[in-house]
């Protein structure tokens, strides 16, 4: 009897030993980094720093989705190939396998597969995150703007800007400054049309234009709930040093865990 006892506690301590390392288990993530349009030169290190984020964070995996049009260059067979590739990795079957999907630098209207079913999951309890541009994507299809909560409208020549932190507490922006200069460097600005203040959680904004310095109000990145989901989305990205820059690299870590319900 108290060797059957003996057994059972050891069973018990290896299951106690293994639970939090079960519990740990990276998410899995597709990044999309497909454009139809203009591709931003800073896609490929987007690509390599979202996937040493996960690495480093223990938090999750990558998986691309992403087709070089420097490969293919004649228009036509380059379009049937992103048409190819969205149909496997993003079709009803395959969002199953993701936790999060993020739309980094995406420009275009995608030609996703199932884009009623791909809203569906993200409102089923899907993340969603979107860098830059991705606000630039699938204008024509209302309901993922909506789902984003605002849509690009249009950019000027790069600036310096001071955005201001609207929330210290929230994981993408609690290591900020209460006024962050982006360490002084240009960046790309966007400003948004069809903007849902009030369906949104601001986490930086602009108290004034940033590039005419008119006083008004600009997001720059913000966070909402979407039925049972989450969207995170940062309108910063378009420059490769911005990416290479470690409290941009906290800001979408943080935004990311946020979004995956690991904050």
């Amino acid at each position: 009897m108290k060797h059957l006892r003996f057994l059972t506690c050891l069973a018990a301590l290896a299951w106690a030993l293994a639970a939090p390392a079960m519990a740990a288990a990276p998410k899995k993530i597709l990044v999309v980094t497909t454009t139809l349009g203009y591709r931003h030169s800073s896609i490929e290190t987007a690509e390599r720093v979202l996937a040493s984020l996960g690495k480093s964070s223990g938090a999750y995996e990558v998986e691309l989705a992403t087709v070089d049009p420097a490969a293919t260059p004649d228009p036509a067979a380059y379009n049937e190939q992103v048409r190819a590739m969205l149909a496997r990795k993003l079709n009803t079957a395959a969002l199953k396998q993701y936790d999060g999907i993020v739309f980094a630098n995406t420009v275009g209207d995608l030609p996703l597969p199932d884009k009623e079913a791909f809203i569906q999951w993200v409102r089923d309890g899907g993340a969603f995150i979107g860098i830059h541009s991705a606000s630039d994507t699938l204008h024509g299809y209302r309901p993922y703007v909506e789902m984003l909560g605002g849509e690009f409208d249009y950019h000027r020549e790069q600036v310096a800007i001071e955005a201001i932190r609207r929330d210290a507490a929230h994981p993408a922006t609690r290591h900020l400054p209460a006024t962050w200069n982006l360490e002084g460097k240009k960046e790309e600005i966007y400003v948004f049309k069809n903007y849902q203040q009030a369906q949104v959680h601001e986490l930086l904004v602009l108290d004034r234009h940033p590039n005419t310095r008119a006083p008004g109000h600009h997001p720059i990145a913000w966070c909402r709930e979407f039925g049972k989901g989450r969207i995170f989305y940062t309108a910063l990205g378009h420059n490769e040093h911005l990416w290479q820059m470690p409290a941009f690299q906290q800001h979408l870590l943080g935004g990311i865990e946020w979004a995956l319900r690991l904050e």
